[in-house]
C-alpha cells in the first residue's frame, strides 16, 4: 500500500494528514506554534517553529503503518511570508507574515510611484501590504545589514521543502502573491525584481504544484523514520490547495474558506484579471488561474472574541446561546478589520469595530455581530465577482469557521447560493496530498484527482426569508465603511 503526506502550514498550527493512494484520511496530527506581534500591526514567525513542528508531528502521524510505504508529500503553506536565507542558508530574521501591516508606506510607493497600471501589466496584480514584495522593500529600507545577507528568497511551505529536499522551489500559486512574479507567462518579472532590487539568482525555481522538486535527503528520511526514494511535490498556497481539496478545479468553480482569514476562490482555465484589482490574479494549483478575494480576518474574529474578550473557550456553548430567531434582526454590526483589510478596500489602516452598542447588548448578541460581519465582508467580494459577469450559484465550503452549523447558516443566507461541505475537512492539508498522488503518477491530473477523491457531505441552502432579512441588512453594513475610512486616518 503506498501513502501519502499532505501538510498545511498554516498561522497558527501545523496540520498533518495522512492518506492512501484512494483519497482515505488515514491520520492527522495537529502541532501549535506562536506568532509574535513585535508591534501594533507587526505579525511574526520563528521558521525554525515550523520545522520543529514537523519532526514532532511525522511520527505520530505515521506510528502505524511502515514509513517505507510513504510514496509522496506536499506541501501548502500561508501565503506572503517573507523567508529570506544567508549563503549558509540560514534564516536571516524572523518571518514577516501575510496579516503583517507594517509596510503601508512601501506599499503606497508601489501603487502610486510605480503605479498600478505599470504593477498591474508586470504582475496581475496591485500591492498589498500583506505581499511579499513590499516586505523586502521594507527589510531594504529599515534592515540594510539584512537586506546584504540576503541570498535565497522563500516563501514559508517553500523553506519545509527546502529542509526536506535541499531544493530551492517554489510554485506558481504560492509565488503569485509576491508581486514579483509574472502570473501571465509564469515566470519572474524582471522588471518587479529591478524595483526591489533583487537579482534573479536569490530566487527560487519556479514548478507546477504537482510537479516533482525532488525526493527527500537520505539524512533527513532516516530521522523521521520515512523512505528516501519519497518525491516532494512544490505545494501551493494553502487557498490553492484547498481549492484543490474541495475540487474547485478547471473552470468557473468557487471556494470559499473560513480559516484565519477569509477567502473567495474562483477558478478559471484561462487567464484573467480584475480591471478593479479588487481580486487578486493568480495561477491555480491544477495548471491554471484562479481570481481570488482575501479578508484579513475571518475565523480569527470569532477566536479574538471568544478567547480574549468573552474569555471563553468554549465555542460551542457560546454559540448555543443565540437565538436563531435573532438571525438577520441583529441591531449589532461589527467591521472585521483587526489586521486592516485587503480586498476589496485595501486599506492597512482600518480596524475592527463594534457599532449600535447598547446597555442590554449581550455576548451572544456580539457574537453574532462577529459572525455576521465576517459574512458581510466576504459578501463584499463576492459583489465584486459579479460585477465581472461572474455568476456565482454555489460554493465549497471549508475552514475551521465552516465546522460551526450557525455560521454555515448565515453565510448561505448572506451570500444567497448553496453551500457544498466536502466529506475531508482538512482543506489545504488534503490538496496538497492529492497534488502529491499526481506527482507520485497516481492521477494523469489535478482535476482528475479531485474529482474521483473529493467527496460532499452536506449542501446548505439559503432561505427565502433569512435571505431578504439579510440582504437589508447587507446593505446597512456596506454604508459602514466609506463613512468611517477618513477617521481610521485621522486615528492614527
Amino acid at each position: 500500500m503506498k501513502y501519502f503526506i499532505g501538510a498545511d502550514l498554516g498561522t497558527s498550527s501545523l496540520k498533518l494528514i495522512l492518506t492512501d493512494s484512494e483519497g482515505k484520511i488515514i491520520n492527522s496530527v495537529t502541532k501549535d506554534y506562536s506568532v509574535s506581534y513585535p508591534k501594533s500591526g507587526w505579525s511574526e514567525q520563528n521558521a525554525e517553529d515550523w520545522w520543529t513542528a514537523f519532526k514532532l508531528g511525522l511520527p505520530e502521524l505515521i506510528k502505524d503503518i511502515n514509513g517505507e510505504d510513504i510514496a509522496g508529500i506536499g506541501v501548502a503553506g500561508q501565503m506572503h511570508g517573507l523567508v529570506i536565507l544567508d549563503e549558509s542558508d540560514n534564516v536571516i530574521r524572523p518571518v514577516i507574515l501575510w496579516n503583517d501591516g507594517r509596510t503601508w508606506r512601501e506599499t503606497e510607493y508601489l501603487n502610486t510611484v510605480i503605479g498600478k497600471d505599470a504593477l498591474s501589466e508586470n504582475t496581475a496584480n496591485i500591492a498589498f501590504a500583506g505581499f511579499t514584495a513590499p516586505k523586502i522593500l521594507w527589510v531594504k529600507e529599515n534592515e540594510p545589514e539584512n537586506f546584504e545577507k540576503i541570498s535565497k528568497i522563500m516563501l514559508p511551505k517553500d523553506y519545509l521543502n527546502y529542509l526536506l529536499t535541499g531544493v530551492h522551489a517554489c510554485d506558481y500559486s504560492d509565488a503569485s502573491g509576491m508581486l514579483l512574479l509574472d502570473v501571465k507567462n509564469k515566470c519572474w518579472s524582471e522588471k518587479m525584481l529591478e524595483i526591489c532590487s533583487v537579482k534573479m539568482e536569490q530566487m527560487p525555481r519556479l514548478f507546477e504544484s504537482y510537479d516533482v522538486i525532488g525526493t527527500v535527503l537520505p539524512e533527513i528520511a532516516s530521522e523521521l523514520g520515512i523512505s528516501s526514494k519519497a518525491i516532494v511535490v512544490a505545494g501551493a498556497g494553502d487557498n490553492a490547495a484547498a481549492a484543490v481539496g474541495t475540487a474547485t478545479t478547471g473552470e468557473g468553480k468557487c471556494n470559499i474558506s473560513l480559516g484565519t482569514s477569509g477567502t473567495i476562490f474562483v477558478s478559471s482555465e484561462k487567464f484573467g484579471v480584475d480591471k478593479f484589482n479588487a481580486l487578486h490574479s493568480f495561477a491555480h494549483a491544477d495548471g491554471g488561474f484562479h481570481l481570488m478575494g482575501c479578508i484579513l480576518s475571518a475565523a480569527s474574529c470569532h477566536k479574538w472574541l471568544c478567547d480574549k474578550v468573552l474569555c471563553e473557550k468554549d465555542y460551542g456553548l457560546l454559540e448555543g446561546e443565540i437565538d436563531t430567531a435573532l438571525l438577520g434582526k441583529n441591531e449589532l454590526f461589527f467591521l472585521p478589520y483587526l489586521m486592516g483589510e485587503r480586498s476589496p478596500i485595501n486599506d492597512t489602516d482600518a480596524t475592527g469595530m463594534f457599532i449600535g452598542l447598547r446597555p442590554d447588548t449581550s455576548r451572544s448578541q456580539m457574537l453574532l455581530a462577529v459572525l455576521e460581519g465576517v459574512s458581510f465582508a466576504i459578501r463584499d467580494n463576492i459583489e465584486i465577482a459579479k460585477s465581472l459577469r461572474i455568476d456565482i450559484k454555489a460554493s465549497c465550503l471549508c475552514g475551521g469557521g465552516a465546522r460551526s452549523k450557525l455560521w454555515r447558516k448565515i453565510l448561505a443566507n448572506v451570500l444567497n447560493i448553496q453551500l457544498n461541505i466536502p466529506v475531508a475537512e482538512e482543506g489545504p492539508g488534503y490538496g496538497t496530498a492529492i497534488l502529491s498522488m499526481v506527482g507520485a503518477g497516481e492521477y494523469a491530473s489535478v482535476s482528475e484527482a479531485a474529482e474521483e477523491l473529493v467527496g460532499i457531505k452536506e449542501k446548505v441552502l439559503p432561505e427565502e426569508s433569512l435571505v431578504a432579512l439579510y440582504e437589508e441588512r447587507y446593505q446597512k453594513f456596506r454604508l459602514i465603511y466609506p463613512t468611517v475610512k477618513e477617521l481610521y486616518k485621522n486615528l492614527k
